[in-house]
């Protein structure tokens, strides 16, 4: 703990306290409300680069996103009431996908609280049920206690969001304190007696699987999960939006589980008889509308890994509830050998094989087919490429049709938040500048936050901008024509000329209305030497990889 013997304002204090906690970087849209804060990461700009966005979405996004990259805290400054509101999607977001992150909220000042000042909200009620741990900094002098308290609530357990709420005069006022000390992390480590068990129903299944999900995950952790998987040949399945656990490419990797599954995973699921979930909370996603798994007790004997011991036995009645981290159970479990016969290899090899038959596109009608896209950037791009997307029908295609090689290079949230692709594209081009980076999104999906094209150019980073246009909200229409045929209403969308507005922000656009011109124009956005954006014109016909509006108003 540093002794600070000279003065320092509350805002220098903050800043000092996140260099200390190790944060390089920092969204915001900038306000009146923390200026002692803009004034002392002025001073601190060789050691913390502040992002400044085009909307406090578009900044808190970016920040949940490289938390997720990092496993660090995302940091993210914002002002009073319309910032807070504004951010509080991405602190949404970061409670979904247990990802830390941590939001500082400019406030009034203490001696005007409590009158409905300007812009005076009690955020400790309007985020109380969305973050891990709210509160407000009143005392200049408990800075370095509050921020200490914030990087270690924001990473331990589940992982999550915290919201700290910042007076302005508190920024302002004049103090002498001791900074805390960097924030430490806690080894989690599975019980011997825990690990013992789950080895013992191992070698009592026939039909055991993997399902892998969560946050909290490391490369390393990663590595050694797969080195399990090795050595007791189980097929492993991730949870929705969380493919880039394991290696996609694997020959022990099934598919995911998640919204808009391959039916055959899903029934495989089911008739297993032991699956290990190591990470997922189990939740509506990743269980197909809890329909994989009986509730409370599930048919299959579960073993439930969580390292959070309040996600153990929320929904479900595990067999072996284990309390661990990711990395602590992952590196045991890559130790453990099998010392009885495996009989379940034909059971592996066939979920193998429905995973690759599934990732054999059918045409589609209409000139743009995007299952042929995706099979070009499957082939084409480098393994450790960042994939980003929001939320909306063209993301099926992406989430089934690309393979995710390596940990880290699916950025797309489990809350299904529209507008997450552009924010997070622009995090992972800033976190990792070397690799590419491509945002898919939905015509309707990147219009909430595609005022962001602006940070990317003014920060010199070059994402490629996927836009799939079909005029509509596709996952809404599609629900319409199944459960309201031909009764389309408030689902329509007149879009702008995609190409020219990316070049009024100076990227480069061009627009795609055949499938044999992507892979020339593809090359050309990777070889612009600037941002780069994309429109793919799509069949408003095709509502999905399986389904059109025809095939759904014949069903119903």
């Amino acid at each position: 703990m540093t002794n600070q013997a000279v003065a320092r304002s509350g805002g220098q204090i903050l800043v000092d306290a996140l260099k200390i906690h190790g944060a390089d970087t920092a969204y915001c849209v900038p306000g009146e409300s923390f200026l002692p804060v803009l004034d002392a990461l002025y001073e601190a700009r060789e050691a913390i680069r502040l992002i400044v966005c085009r909307q406090e979405g578009g900044a808190a996004q970016m920040a949940e996103a490289h938390g997720k990259l990092t496993g660090e805290p995302g940091i993210c400054f914002v002002t009073r009431a319309p910032g807070a509101t504004n951010a509080s999607i991405g602190v949404h977001t970061a409670k979904q996908d247990s990802t830390p992150l941590i939001l500082f909220v400019g406030q009034v000042g203490r001696d005007a609280m409590g009158r409905e000042a300007w812009q005076e909200i009690d955020y400790r009620h309007m985020f109380g049920h969305m973050a891990k741990w709210v509160d407000q900094i009143n005392d200049v002098n408990r800075i370095p206690e509050y921020v200490s308290r914030a990087f270690h609530v924001a990473t331990s357990g589940r992982p999550g969001p915290v919201v700290l709420a910042l007076p302005e005069d508190m920024l302002a006022e004049m103090a002498s304190v001791d900074d805390s000390p960097r924030y430490q992390r806690f080894a989690n480590p599975p019980p011997d007696i825990a690990m013992a068990r789950m080895h013992s129903l191992l070698s009592e299944a026939r039909q055991p699987l993997v399902l892998l999900g969560g946050g909290a995950w490391s490369h390393q952790a990663s590595i050694d999960i797969a080195r399990f998987a090795e050595a007791f040949n189980l097929p492993v399945a991730c949870g929705f939006r969380r493919q880039d656990l394991f290696d996609n490419r694997h020959p022990n990797y099934i598919g995911e589980a998640g919204l808009g599954m391959d039916p055959r995973l899903a029934a495989r699921i089911k008739a297993s008889d032991l699956v290990i979930a190591v990470g997922p909370r189990l939740g509506e996603t990743s269980t197909n509308g809890y329909s994989l798994f009986a509730v409370p007790k599930p048919v299959q004997r579960l073993v439930h890994v969580h390292r959070d011991s309040g996600e153990l036995g929320r929904v479900y009645s595990a067999d072996l509830m284990i309390n661990a981290g990711m990395e602590e159970f992952a590196k045991v479990a890559s130790t453990m050998e099998p010392d009885f016969p495996l009989c379940w290899r034909e059971w592996g090899e066939s979920a193998r094989q429905d995973y690759l038959d599934n990732l054999k596109h059918t045409p589609r009608p209409g000139s743009v087919d995007l299952g042929e896209v995706m099979q070009h950037l499957r082939e084409t791009l480098p393994a450790d490429s960042i994939i980003t997307n929001g939320a909306g029908n063209y993301t099926l295609w992406v989430q089934r049709f690309y393979q995710y090689r390596g940990f880290r290079t699916q950025l797309a949230p489990t809350s299904g938040t529209m507008g997450y692709g552009t924010p997070a594209a622009i995090a992972a081009k800033l976190v990792h500048p070397e690799r590419t980076v491509i945002c898919f999104a939905g015509d309707g999906c990147f219009l909430m936050n595609g005022q962001e094209m602006a940070t990317a150019v003014q920060y010199g980073l070059n994402v490629i901008f996927i836009i799939v246009n079909n005029g509509m909200y596709g996952s809404i229409r599609m629900h319409q024509e199944r459960h309201y045929p031909g009764r389309v209403h408030g689902t329509d969308l007149v879009n702008p000329d995609f190409v020219v507005l990316a070049q009024a922000y100076g990227i480069a656009g061009e627009r795609v209305e055949r499938t044999k011109d992507f892979a020339a124009a593809f090359a050309r956005a990777r070889a612009a030497g600037r941002p780069a954006l994309i429109e793919l014109r799509t069949d408003p016909e095709v509502m999905s990889p399986r389904a059109t509006v025809s095939s759904l108003r014949q069903q119903s």
